[in-house]
């Protein structure tokens, strides 16, 4: 919802999914990254000039510190989004909230399969975190149009409103994620959900830090 205004992005490192599909394995499949503290964060952020942050990952929520992050930049006047695949569900403060549940294209194969599949079906997470946050966006990963079934399913178990969600293209580069556009463009108009470009991949390209 918020697509093409400048923010500070937080790269937490770490995640308890390994979704098929991950295009970050630097912060899930093989985590790295330097320990900073929040202080430290808030000056970089500062530094910046910009007034919106995304705190993402990852999976953000796996952070001790998301609560005093996420409580230290709303207090320095900026707006926050917390982005978060909705797996767990600890205290923490947000402008908004951008959950990105897990559907059957993101399953893996291997040992993780059965943990991975457990975690995204188990909606007790997602369901307190869209309690608690009224100001929120749903965000779908989108391979095949046989997806769209399985995500309307899940949009009306967690009683969500379909103008808060999205419908995002599969890719990791701006190709890939064109070749599947008019697909998403199509369900986005004929179920009455909103349509979410990969702008960084267009005007960036696939590398790290855009």
């Amino acid at each position: 919802m918020l697509a093409g205004v400048p923010s500070f992005f937080i790269r937490t490192t770490g995640c308890n999914l390994r979704c098929l599909w991950c295009d970050t394995p630097y912060t899930s499949w093989s985590p790295e990254g330097t320990r900073i503290g929040v202080p430290e964060l808030l000056r970089l952020v500062r530094a910046s000039g910009r007034r919106h942050v995304v705190v993402t990952g990852g999976e953000p929520l796996l952070q001790r510190e998301i609560g005093t992050l996420t409580w230290a930049l709303r207090e320095a006047g900026l707006h926050v989004t917390v982005e978060t695949a909705g797996t767990l569900a600890p205290d923490f403060v947000c402008d908004l909230l951008s959950l990105s549940p897990k559907t059957t294209n993101s399953d893996p194969g291997g040992r993780w399969r059965g943990r991975h599949i457990a975690l995204r079906t188990d909606l007790a997470p997602l369901a307190t975190l869209l309690a608690r946050h009224a100001d929120h966006q749903l965000k779908f990963v989108v391979r095949e149009a046989s997806d769209i079934a399985e995500i309307l399913d899940l949009v009306d178990r967690l009683g969500a409103a379909r103008d808060r969600v999205l419908l995002m293209p599969e890719g990791r580069n701006a190709g890939e994620v064109a070749g599947r556009a008019e697909l998403v463009g199509r369900l986005c108009l004929e179920h009455g959900l909103r349509y979410s470009a990969r702008l960084h991949l267009d005007l960036f390209g696939p590398g790290r830090g855009v």
